[in-house]
């Protein structure tokens, strides 16, 4: 043995085994450093998050303190008058993401299975770098697109088919312009498909492969293998990335503020224009010539952070309770 902490030698027949412990300590020195490094970025990133959300309440206090609960229960915004009700904006943004992931989620998940489990995986990456292609694309060009193409396909094409098959409902009525939220709505369910599928592609990719092969051992058709050993005990991660695209089509500004219409009102048809949060705030910051204007704006921001915290906490609420029942069925 040549020390406690340097080294230890064994001889085994006509082998010698040494082991050296001299720089033990030096790597938990460095754990430690490391560690802790980590841990601070980690607490710098929620500071940030913190004093983000603490900048923007001191900025929006002027605006609450004079417009109060009536900026979350009325519509009426005229800066002129220093009137700030935002509940219309609140009503696009809303209305606008949920049909937009209502568009999208589907087509995601189709895509993602597409690719995985009929396409080779030589074709499967062919398509799959074209498919996140689509997330590389500027917002600017997607409104740009959308208010030169598909508003006027919305108005000549899309409007006369819906209202012809579904004019019954409330929703497929009314006059149409182009713009407004069926317009943006298919602008974001466009952009937001690359994030789901994209995801769901990973999450499918954990399926274990002998799950697969004893659905179709059992003799379950494709579809029926795809739905029971693929998308149920992937069902938490389809909803994980559901939501982040969920949280991207909250905050999208420009591609949305091109095609919407900037009108804020509420009205039961997806054919009127609207507005969201994050399109007044592009549209007015730069031109706002008050401070409870400033305010105002920055009011809406908070509501933006505050839906986006909701959205996201009952996303969580369901992959927890999804994931707590399928231990429970598991025996665990």
């Amino acid at each position: 043995m040549k020390s406690a902490t340097n080294a230890y030698t064994q001889e085994s027949g006509s082998e010698t085994v040494e082991l050296n412990f001299g720089h033990g300590q030096k790597f938990k020195r460095q754990d430690q450093l490391n560690r802790r490094f980590l841990g601070f970025l980690a607490c710098f990133v929620i500071l940030v998050l913190f004093a983000l959300v603490a900048l923007l309440f001191r900025e929006a206090w002027p605006a609450i303190q004079e417009s109060g609960d009536i900026f979350f229960t009325d519509s009426y915004w005229d800066p002129a008058a220093e009137i700030y009700g935002g509940l219309a904006f609140i009503f696009g943004t809303l209305v606008t993401s949920i049909v937009a992931i209502a568009i999208a989620a589907p087509v995601s998940i189709a895509v993602a299975l597409f690719i995985n489990e009929v396409l080779s995986k030589r074709w499967g990456r062919f398509i799959g770098i074209f498919v996140e292609m689509i997330a590389a694309v500027p917002s600017i060009v997607f409104g740009l697109w959308g208010l030169f193409y598909l508003a006027p396909w919305v108005k000549d094409t899309l409007t006369p088919f819906l209202k012809s098959t579904l004019g019954f409902i409330p929703l497929f009525q009314g006059p149409s312009f182009g713009i407004g939220i069926m317009a943006a709505s298919l602008i974001l369910a466009i952009m937001i498909v690359p994030t789901i599928s994209s995801i769901c592609r990973e999450v499918f990719k954990t399926v274990p492969g002998h799950q697969k092969e004893a659905a179709l051992a059992l003799g379950a058709t494709r579809f029926e293998m795809l739905k029971l050993a693929v998308l149920r005990p992937s069902f938490s991660g389809i909803v994980g990335a559901s939501v982040l695209g969920l949280g991207r089509a909250l905050g999208e500004t420009m591609a949305v503020a091109m095609v919407i219409g900037n009108n804020p009102q509420i009205s039961s048809s997806l054919f009127a224009p609207a507005a969201t949060m994050a399109s007044v705030i592009a549209n007015e910051y730069a031109e706002a010539n008050s401070d409870l204007h400033v305010s105002a704006l920055c009011l809406v921001a908070v509501t933006l952070f505050i839906v986006t915290f909701i959205v996201n906490s009952l996303a969580r609420l369901v992959v927890w309770h999804n994931e707590r029942r399928h231990l429970k069925k598991g025996g665990v």
